[in-house]
Parts: C-alpha cells; sequence; structure tokens
C-alpha cells in the first residue's frame, strides 16, 4: 500500500501544481494583463505545431518537435565539446597547484561572460566558413558557456579525494595511469556528473539564445520570429517547449549518473 501510495504521489501532486499553474495562468490573462493568451488561445493558435510536431511548411514553419530537434543536434555537438575541453581541463587544475595559479584567474574572469556576448566574437572567428558561419559560432558558443561548470566540478573532486586512495596507489605501486583510470575517475566520477548535469542545463539555455540571434531554425529562432510577428500564443508554446525538453535533459542525466553509481 505504501508504494501505491507513493506512486500516487509521484504522479498526483506534480499534476496539482500544473492545475495551479494554470489556474493561475488563466487568472492573469482574463483579469491582469489581456494581452497575455489564455491557455485555451495559447492552444488554439499552436495546436498545428503541437498535432503536426514533424512536418514541414517552410524554413521557419515546421513542427514544434523538428525544430526541437534541431536545437538538440546543435546542443549536442557544443555539449561534446564543452566536456572534452572541459573534463582534462579539470582534472589539471585539481591536479596540478601551478597550473591553477596560471590558469584560475584567467577562467574566473571568462567565466560570468554572458552568451550573448561570446555569440558575436564566435561569428568574427569563424567568418571565413561562410555559411557554416552561424553554426559555428553557435557551437563555439555553446561549448565556451557550458563547460564552466564540468572545469570546477572535476577540479574539486579530484580535490577532494581522500590521501588514502593515493596512499594505497603507492603502495600497490600502480603506474600514473592505472592510478588515473582505477583511482582518480571513480573517485572524481560523482563529482563530474554534477558538473555534466549543469553544464548540459547550461548549453540547453544558450542554444535560444544563439537561435535567436543567428536566426538558425529551431525553438529560439522559430520564438524570436514569432515575437517580431507579435503573435504571444507561440512564444508561450516555445517557452513550454524549452521548459520541458529541459527538465527531460535533466532526468536523462540523472539516470545516466544513477547507471554509472550502479555499474
Amino acid at each position: 500500500m505504501r508504494n501505491i501510495r507513493s506512486k500516487l504521489d509521484w504522479l498526483l501532486m506534480p499534476l496539482v501544481g500544473f492545475m495551479i499553474a494554470v489556474a493561475v495562468w488563466e487568472f492573469v490573462s482574463v483579469a491582469l494583463c489581456k494581452e497575455l493568451p489564455s491557455p485555451a488561445k495559447t492552444w488554439s493558435e499552436s495546436r498545428d505545431y503541437v498535432l503536426k510536431p514533424f512536418e514541414k511548411r517552410g524554413e521557419m514553419d515546421q513542427g514544434i518537435l523538428r525544430f526541437t530537434w534541431y536545437s538538440l543536434i546543435l546542443v549536442a555537438k557544443g555539449y561534446a565539446i564543452a566536456l572534452a575541453v572541459g573534463t582534462p581541463l579539470g582534472f589539471m587544475l585539481g591536479l596540478s597547484k601551478t597550473f591553477t595559479k596560471i590558469f584560475d584567474p584567467i577562467i574566473q574572469v571568462l567565466r560570468p561572460v554572458s552568451p550573448l556576448a561570446w555569440l558575436p566574437l564566435g561569428l568574427v572567428l569563424f567568418v571565413g566558413a561562410g555559411k557554416q558561419a552561424s553554426e559555428l559560432g553557435a557551437l563555439f558558443t555553446i561549448a565556451v558557456c557550458a563547460m564552466w561548470p564540468t572545469v570546477l566540478n572535476t577540479a574539486v573532486g579530484v580535490r577532494a579525494i581522500p590521501q588514502d586512495y593515493l596512499n594505497v596507489a603507492r603502495v600497490l605501486k600502480l603506474s600514473r595511469s592505472k592510478t588515473f583510470v582505477k583511482v582518480l575517475i571513480p573517485a572524481t566520477l560523482p563529482y563530474m556528473f554534477t558538473g555534466f548535469r549543469l553544464s548540459l542545463g547550461i548549453a540547453w539555455l544558450v542554444i535560444v539564445a544563439a537561435e535567436m540571434l543567428t536566426g538558425r531554425p529551431g525553438v529560439g529562432g522559430f520564438l524570436w520570429q514569432e515575437y517580431n510577428a507579435l503573435n504571444y500564443a507561440r512564444i508561450i508554446l516555445c517557452i513550454l517547449t524549452i521548459g520541458f525538453v529541459g527538465f527531460a535533459l535533466d532526468r536523462l542525466m540523472g539516470c545516466a549518473e544513477r547507471c554509472f553509481k550502479t555499474a
């Protein structure tokens, strides 16, 4: 009975929360802000994009899941670059005090820079790429903005490794490579996954800004088009899509982390 009740709570409680949010949305649209589309109006103006999610009628007139797919492909590429650069950099910061003294101030200066500042630089760097300049500039922006949580959490994880672990590795006369694979990576993995999870969230946030500024087809580009057309209902559709996809990505990363822990 307890298991059944806990499962019902897991399903019903979020549903209650969504119902309250929709009720507040309806109240605000009716009583406080007439320009805000109500839930019913949002559905009526956006249902073709939802009910035909993969239909392509034009470059910027496609189903919402097709736009989402374009965005996810770009996010996956930029996120992979962020992890490929950020993870080794985090290990270097955690293992070498000299490396930290040299590069940590630079990292702390670059880390808070907004994606809106990185994107123009990325477009300038890849201006010679022609039609690919916008994609490469977006990838550059996603990678630079998303890698910092991975860098910092990996470095913290390496520094938090108990000295006893390293002492055991010396007693067993493990080589540096074996110590790295058998001791450092397993001990740092929980911290790394925290960084990976945060980096994925940032990558998904950055793609919206990148598509809005470059005009690329995707959720962000579609949102910007509908903003210019003053179609607020479809703007809300984009906002909801961004939120639900971000939620799904976070849960998938959580499942991946649990799988690694149990492996």
